[in-house]
């Protein structure tokens, strides 16, 4: 059996913090590497496939794309960069031998960098540092290459490790360097470095055949479609294999067909060996994680352990008035079966049903984790409810522990001050702080997550939009102690109508309006935050009564202050335990969990 090194492929993932430019960065290399015809419109970030992920300018999926430079094909996986989605970059660092780490020539370091560069050196992997957005005016290259040797350092990379080429870019202008101060006008040199220090895939191709499955997608006309890296032998259309199971179990399947990565599109092929980053179709029930393997000698290959979810919440049939109103999948059936579809390949994600059959459990890594899978269910036509997220406590040792996150806070040093007050009762503890540029102040903190719950929005006001705020899972520790609710009652609708300027105006004086006039309304539904600490009920469908004598003036337009709309993540940190969100394809609203106003005090009186 012959140890052959296949020099003709290199397997690399592209893995950055949010917003440092690897998808960019991946365009730069599919536009330079002539994948797509000279006449052809090809858009910006093209790998952000789906309408949430253009929108918000984040990766949420994992995806494969490949290019070609001077006869090598490299393989290119780029990851998400936010660590609810650590799932995502958890499960693909296993298909490939290197990772390029993309990190901002201004910002430096970020917690995800730290979050996945740590995942990549666990599993032996030896990046590739690629210092991005050199163009702009305030780079600072050299001192983040420096924070980024610091970084490996504090991670405990190897001396291997830590002996990292590094690439200069500017993706966005399409030009990198291997030295800051060279010439350039085109990618070639970091193709260069990856092609030299990438280890070409080595294995067996006469031995049987492995492959782990890594990733999942699906088509309308084939069904599901299984993504995986050959690790030795040779796999070919139409071929009867062996699908060991998760637990054990060994089925005898058939390939129907085999694709291979070209540029973004798959192309069909006859037959692929290791090294090879291939789709199979024709396998109705396959699933991440399991091994495709030769059916005379079956052999399984390990998978990784995914990171445990944070965060749960309940998702609830939607049970308002204006229940199945606006949505086209509105039962339990329909809900249950979503969200077991969902956790075939979200891998970070649990589903548990409950007592009641309209309920159900379900966990994930972070409030951005759960938020992007209710929008992704409303965006396709699903109507229901959740309820206000939750951590989830661990017991160690007979003692209860909590889940904390590294919380990084980038602001100008005018509002260091207040975010420092509001972070103390949430239980926060500074770790560093650190001048950065620009005026701004970087202040590092370990805080549990529950303290993080409704936190983004206050701070947003607070710094009056110009703070940044990014967090990580860092570990389970003994629980902090109590942290105090929403401080503001509820603005809580009185009678069901059409709300009404008149009606609001009167409202308005108590607190903050979410809705405007002409938004339908019921009993129980929240229209807007009250300014002291106990809910009330305001009319706001109330009309004014027209009576026979008129004061001047009393028929000028009535002045509403303008309303914030409120977004879906607005409404989940808004909510408190007694509260739900009702989320629908047209709409989200909140409302009391208890919508009749008598029962509710019944039900507050007992508590």
């Amino acid at each position: 059996m012959n140890l052959y090194t296949r020099e003709d492929i290199r397997n690399i993932a592209i893995i950055a913090h949010v917003d440092h430019g690897k998808t960019t960065l991946v365009d730069a290399m599919l536009k330079q590497s002539h994948i797509f015809r000279a006449n052809e419109k090809v858009e910006d970030r093209v790998m952000d496939s789906n309408d949430l992920e253009k929108e918000r300018g984040i990766t949420i999926l994992s995806k494969n794309t490949s290019v070609v430079h001077k006869g090598v094909k490299i393989n290119i996986i780029d990851t998400p960069g936010h660590a609810d989605f650590g799932g995502e970059v958890e499960r693909v660092l296993k298909m490939v031998d290197s990772v390029v780490l993309v990190v901002d020539s201004y910002e430096g370091p970020m917690p995800q960098t730290k979050f996945v560069l740590k995942k990549a050196l666990e599993l032996n992997l030896k990046p590739i540092v690629v210092i991005n957005k050199i163009d702009r005016p305030d780079e600072r290259a050299a001192e983040v290459l420096d924070e980024v040797f610091d970084l490996f350092v504090e991670l405990g990379a190897s001396d291997e490790q830590l002996d990292f080429p590094v690439a200069y870019c500017s993706a966005k202008k399409g030009i990198a360097k291997a030295e800051l101060n060279e010439e350039s006008d085109n990618m070639d040199p970091l193709f260069d470095v990856i092609i030299n220090n990438v280890k070409a895939p080595q294995g067996y191709i006469d031995k049987p055949l492995q492959m782990l499955i890594s990733n999942i997608d699906s088509n309308e006309y084939v069904g599901r479609i299984a993504i995986g890296r050959i690790e030795r032998g040779t796999i070919r259309k139409n071929q009867q294999i062996a699908l060991i199971r998760k637990d054990g179990k060994i089925d005898n399947v058939k390939i129907s067909n085999l694709y291979v990565f070209n540029g973004l599109k798959r192309e069909e092929a006859e037959e692929a060996s290791f090294g090879d980053i291939v789709a199979v179709s024709g396998i109705s029930d396959i699933n991440i994680g399991e091994t495709l393997a030769d059916k005379d000698e079956p052999e399984a290959l390990p998978f990784i352990q995914i990171d445990e979810p944070t965060l749960s919440m309940y998702f609830l049939v939607n049970d308002s008035p204006f229940a199945g109103k606006e949505g086209e999948y509105v039962t339990s059936r329909h809900l249950r079966d979503r969200l077991l579809k969902e956790v075939e390949t979200n891998v970070s994600l649990r589903v548990e049903e409950t007592e009641t059959a309209d309920t159900f459990k379900v966990s994930g890594r972070g409030e951005l984790h759960l938020s992007i899978l209710i929008e992704t269910m409303r965006r396709e036509g699903y109507e229901f409810q959740v309820s206000k997220p939750t951590v989830i406590y661990k017991e160690v040792d007979g003692k209860l522990h909590e889940p904390i996150e590294n919380l990084t806070i980038d602001v100008p040093e005018e509002f260091m001050g207040v975010v420092m007050e509001k972070l103390g009762p949430r239980k926060a503890e500074m770790v560093n702080m650190t001048s950065a540029v620009n005026g701004y102040t970087r202040l590092e903190f370990k805080i549990p997550a529950r303290g993080l719950i409704g936190f983004r929005g206050e701070f947003m006001t607070d710094t009056k939009g110009n703070g940044i705020m990014n967090h990580v899972f860092s570990d389970h520790e003994p629980f902090k102690g109590e942290i105090p609710d929403r401080s503001r009652g509820s603005l809580v609708v009185f009678e069901t109508g059409t709300s009404i300027t008149y009606g609001l105006y009167n409202a308005q004086e108590r607190g903050i309006l979410f809705i405007e006039p002409g938004t339908e309304v019921y009993q129980g539904m929240i229209a807007g935050e009250c300014s002291r600490g106990e809910d009330i009920e305001v009319n706001v469908c109330k009309k004014k009564h027209l009576s026979n004598t008129r004061s001047s003036g009393s028929d000028d337009a009535l002045k509403l202050t303008p309303v914030n709309p409120m977004s879906l993540e607005n409404c989940l940190e808004f909510i408190t335990s007694d509260e739900l969100v009702e989320v629908t394809p047209k709409s989200i609203r909140m409302r009391k969990k208890i919508l009749n106003p008598e029962l509710r005090k019944r039900a507050s009186r007992k508590k």
